[in-house]
């Protein structure tokens, strides 16, 4: 026979208080005396009670969920910045609830609507494309939404990056203050604004120093493609140089690099890429790499969402963090910079 729910009425007769301390006592940021709590907290162990947070935030509106929707997590970035995130908004008192999309914008679009069921207070999107109107769904909803290290033309949506573009341009000017002319790059998914605004500052700082990208390959954010694309750049005329759009990718152009083409790094060629993961500091790869100042992006963006939650305003607000240039010993290290 299924046991009953044990009501909050129950807890207040056992706790000798009135039902509403019951519900202040489980409400974040209620007020409740410390002897009130105590009383409450040990007749719910007692009878083996747990709040419907669901019911909950029926009455009030808040059900102090966070619904966090990420593309993938192959790459180590967004584990951690997920991590971080969860970490951040669970010391506010808010649950999160992380769904998997795949990588095109219908099938995002689609696990949104699913999000927005679930009656969250906000949104956090990561690595992920959206349609253009879904934003505006969202605050039909009353939900907003914040884009985590993306960012798009849509002046009503959110969004907290790294400085990409000025990004492309440490990298760009460090290689060419090394010597190197024959530069390469390998390029993330094409629909990524991580992508676009990283070559996009690469290139310019090229371009004003008068050198022309030497080659370029496409990578797609995946390891098995960016082997490839290592590959056909070196068949022929390879570069001396190649900036990899990010570590996740790096890690595989320095495997073949090293183990198939038999090259040696950074005798033979330079390699820059772009995060600075923890794996970029192992001794096995020593990646030279474009810091994401993953802290005070993860701060920046629960400002955004928690202010817009609490004052109910449609103000949007976009910010490009930078980030340092984390010199280790993939790269020639030009005259003058130490590691």
């Amino acid at each position: 026979m299924t046991k009953s729910r044990i009501t909050s009425l129950e807890v207040a007769k056992r706790a000798g208080v009135s039902q509403s301390a019951v519900s202040r006592t489980f409400t974040p940021g209620a007020s409740a005396s410390k002897k009130t709590v105590e009383k409450v907290r040990k007749a719910a162990a007692e009878l083996g009670y747990r709040p419907n947070v669901l019911a909950r935030a029926m009455v009030s509106g808040k059900s102090r969920i966070i619904g966090l929707v990420v593309a993938y997590l192959e790459n180590q970035f967004y584990p951690e910045a997920l991590e971080k995130l969860s970490n951040e908004l669970q010391k506010r008192s808010y649950h999160v609830l992380i769904f998997m999309a795949e990588q095109t914008a219908g099938h995002i679009d689609t696990v949104v609507e699913e999000i927005l069921d679930y009656q969250v207070d906000g949104i956090i999107a990561a690595s992920v494309a959206l349609s253009s109107d879904l934003s505006e769904r969202c605050r039909a909803a009353g939900v907003p939404m914040v884009l985590f290290n993306r960012s798009q033309d849509d002046p009503n949506m959110s969004a907290v990056t790294s400085d990409n573009y000025a990004g492309g341009r440490k990298v760009a000017e460090f290689l060419l203050a090394a010597g190197h002319r024959k530069i390469g790059y390998i390029a993330g998914w094409h629909g990524a604004s991580t992508q676009r605004d990283r070559e996009a500052g690469f290139t310019a700082a090229l371009a004003e120093a008068g050198v022309a990208l030497h080659s370029r390959a496409e990578g797609d954010f995946k390891m098995e493609k960016a082997a490839d694309a290592t590959r056909k750049m070196f068949a022929h005329d390879a570069p001396a140089a190649v900036f990899v759009a990010n570590d996740h990718m790096a890690f595989s152009v320095l495997d073949t690099l090293r183990f198939e083409l038999g090259l040696r790094v950074p005798e033979d060629v330079s390699v820059v890429g772009y995060d600075d993961v923890p794996a970029a500091g192992w001794p096995a790869y020593n990646l030279t790499t474009m810091r994401q100042p993953t802290n005070r992006m993860v701060a920046n963006t629960i400002e955004i969402l928690l202010d817009q939650i609490d004052k109910n305003t449609g103000d949007t607000r976009h910010i490009a963090i930078d980030g340092p240039l984390i010199v280790r010993g993939s790269a020639q290290i030009p005259k003058g910079w130490t590691i």
